[in-house]
C-alpha cells in the first residue's frame, strides 16, 4: 500500500462516510482519534455545512480524516416517468401528511462549490462517490497535499480511476450498505454486482494502485481475507452505523438486528439509484416501479424519508444496510476500531499458527 496513505493511520481500518447526517464530525472523530480513518459525507449538504463540519471535526481531533463527494449526475431522459412514481407515491404523501419534494432541486450537489473549498482549506484524505472527477481535479488536490480516492464497482471502473490519475480505488462490493457507487447507472446492469473478494481479486490484477475494499465487512476476521486477497485497507460502514457517535436514527440503528427485517435487497425505490437497504414495506410496494432518475427520486421522496423518521416508522425509511448487518456491535465507535484491530490481529495470528486451536 502507498505510504502516503497509511502513513495517515495505524490501524487499516477505514470508516464509511454515510450520507443522510449517519457520518458526523462525532463519529469520524472517535474512530480516527482511535487509529483508524475517519471520513465525513458531503453527499447532501452545502458547501458551507461541508465545512463547518469541517470545521467541527477539526476541533475534535488533530488526526487525519477524509470527506467524500458525489460527483455530478447526467441529465435524466424520461421526465414522465418521475411523474408517473410521482402519482404511485400520493398516497404516501397522504399518509405521512407531507408534500412529495421537488425532483428538480439539483443534479450536481453543489460538487464545485466543495471542491473549491477543499482546495482552499485541503483536507488529508477526498473520495468521490457516482464517477470519476477530472484529471484537473484530482491533479488540484494532489497539489494541495490531499490524498485522493474514487469508488469501483468494477474492474473496468477501476482502470477508469487509475487512468484520471486518483491515487488509490475503493472497491466496492455487491455486499456493501447504501449506494453503489457505478460510474454509469444502466437499469440493464440492476443485480449483476460483483461480490467483494472476487472484485478485489480482479481489480488487483487490472490496476497498480492502492485498494480499500468495501462491502458487508463486519468483523476483523474479514478485514484480514480482505487484505490477503490483494486490498489495502478495509472500509466499513454498517459496522458504525450502530455505534452512539453515529448520527443514524434510533429505529435505523435498531433495525440492523430487529427480527422484524431479514434481509436486504438493493432497491431504486428511495433514490432511483441501486442502494442496498433492509427490505421494508415502502421497498416492497414502491421498489419495482421506482424509475432509474437520481437524483431526481432522492428529492422527490426526501420528505416523505424525513416525516417517517420522525414518526420512528421504519417501514418508510430508507434503512440503508450492508448484507451483515445482523453482526452489528452497539460499540463506542472507537472501542469498535480497538476490537477490530485485535480481531485483525488474532486472524493473522492463527494463519501465520496453522490456524485456531
Amino acid at each position: 500500500m502507498s505510504s502516503a496513505l497509511t502513513d495517515l493511520f495505524p490501524h487499516p481500518i477505514v470508516q464509511a462516510p454515510m450520507a443522510g447526517g449517519v457520518s458526523v464530525p462525532q463519529l469520524a472523530a472517535a474512530v480516527s482519534e482511535a487509529g483508524g480513518l475517519g471520513f465525513l459525507a458531503a453527499g447532501y449538504k452545502t458547501a458551507d455545512g461541508m465545512y463547518q463540519e469541517i470545521k467541527q471535526l477539526r476541533g475534535l481531533t488533530s488526526r487525519p480524516f477524509g470527506v467524500n463527494l458525489f460527483m455530478p449526475q447526467p441529465e435524466y431522459a424520461e421526465p414522465a416517468a418521475v411523474d408517473v412514481y410521482a402519482h404511485q407515491l400520493a398516497g404516501e404523501a397522504a399518509w405521512y401528511e407531507t408534500e412529495l419534494g421537488d425532483p428538480d432541486s439539483g443534479r450536481d450537489d453543489g460538487y464545485d462549490a466543495k471542491l473549491a473549498v477543499l482546495l482552499d482549506n485541503p483536507v488529508p484524505v477526498v473520495s468521490f462517490h457516482f464517477g470519476v472527477p477530472g484529471r484537473d481535479a484530482l491533479d488540484a488536490l494532489r497539489r494541495a497535499g490531499t490524498f485522493t480516492l474514487v469508488t469501483a464497482t468494477t474492474a473496468d471502473e477501476a482502470r477508469a480511476v487509475e487512468q484520471a490519475g486518483a491515487d488509490a480505488v475503493i472497491v466496492q462490493g455487491v455486499e456493501a450498505g447504501g449506494h453503489q457507487g457505478t460510474h454509469r447507472d444502466i437499469p440493464e446492469n440492476d443485480g449483476s454486482g460483483i461480490g467483494l473478494l472476487s472484485l478485489v481479486a480482479q481489480v488487483r490484477e487490472a490496476v497498480r494502485l492502492p485498494l480499500v475494499a468495501a462491502g458487508g465487512i463486519m468483523r476483523g476476521s474479514q478485514i484480514a481475507a480482505v487484505l490477503a486477497a490483494g486490498a489495502s485497507a478495509a472500509q466499513l460502514g454498517t459496522a458504525f452505523l450502530a455505534t452512539p457517535e453515529s448520527g443514524a436514527q434510533a429505529v435505523h440503528k435498531q433495525a440492523l438486528t430487529n427480527p422484524l427485517f431479514t434481509r436486504t435487497e438493493l432497491t431504486r425505490a428511495f433514490s432511483g439509484r441501486p442502494a442496498r437497504g433492509l427490505v421494508n414495506r415502502f421497498m416492497r410496494e414502491h421498489g419495482r416501479y421506482a424509475p432509474a432518475a437520481y437524483p431526481e427520486v432522492h428529492h422527490l421522496t426526501s420528505p416523505l424519508r424525513k416525516a417517517a423518521a420522525k414518526a420512528g416508522d421504519g417501514q418508510g425509511m430508507a434503512l440503508w444496510a450492508g448484507q451483515g448487518h445482523r453482526m452489528a456491535r452497539e460499540l463506542p465507535a472507537g472501542q469498535l476500531v480497538e476490537v477490530l484491530a485485535a480481531e485483525l490481529a488474532a486472524a493473522r495470528a492463527a494463519v501465520v499458527g496453522g490456524g485456531p486451536r
